[in-house]
């Protein structure tokens, strides 16, 4: 009876690794594609700080999600973001601005306390997700400061980005997207390249003096006062 029940058991025990296998399958860990940036040479380039960068609350996990064709989203089963999608955001973001400036002066915020900007730029990332049948979508809004803190451009961007129907596909897809984002970024970017220094803006106006009325100058001539005598003369 003990031989009988051996294979029995050998059998049980390789269903039971079978099953293991399938339910620890491996998950693919994904990262955006930063396209291939070549490396900037002016080491006195432009003067760019990106950010603050906000990134919509639901991008801000690890699990790679998946739009419907109803709008909703789903958690892809076997696949999710290899670390932070928020830092992959912001490194390939600056990667492109510097290759595309070609300045090595492009930094992320908090930027240091030495650090004069020639531009600020305020980006929020409102939309980034794809689905199997659904395009990948971008959605974002720039502002730009100059200088002296004033808003000089200040957009709204729409974009989308067709692919094959993989995660992986859609990995890059939406890589691309940030890639086409960094393109507007620059070209939004560069005109302020020309502004004049600080120290260069023309001198105030001094305030116009302000004119007090002079009261009126009393007359010299004497007034004429009455002398009592015997007679009433008038001397002057």
């Amino acid at each position: 009876m003990k031989l009988l029940r051996l294979p029995f058991a050998l059998l049980m025990t390789g269903l039971l690794g079978l099953s293991g296998c399938s339910m620890h399958q491996p998950v693919a860990l994904y990262q955006l594609d930063s396209g291939d940036p070549g490396q900037p040479s002016q080491s006195a380039g432009m003067a760019v700080v990106l950010g603050p960068v906000s990134v919509a609350d639901y991008l801000q996990r690890e699990t790679f999600l998946q739009r419907q064709a109803d709008g909703s989203l789903t958690s892809a089963i076997n696949g999710r973001w290899a670390g932070s999608l928020s830092s992959d955001i912001d490194q390939l973001l600056v990667r492109q601005l510097a290759w595309r400036l070609d300045s090595q002066r492009v930094v992320l915020a908090p930027a240091s306390s030495g650090f004069a900007p020639d531009v600020q730029v305020l980006l929020s990332i409102t939309r980034l997700d794809s689905g199997k049948n659904q395009p990948a979508i971008l959605d974002a809004q720039w502002r730009l400061l100059d200088r002296r803190g004033n808003v000089r451009d200040n957009r709204i961007v729409h974009l989308e980005q067709q692919h094959e129907g993989s995660e992986s596909a859609q990995v890059q897809a939406q890589g691309q997207l940030l890639q086409k984002l960094a393109e507007q970024l620059s070209s939004a970017v560069k005109p302020l390249a020309n502004q004049p220094a600080l120290a260069e803006e023309a001198p105030k106006k001094p305030a116009a003096p302000v004119q007090v009325k002079k009261a009126p100058e009393k007359s010299k001539i004497p007034m004429a006062s009455p002398i009592r005598t015997d007679m009433e003369v008038f001397r002057f």
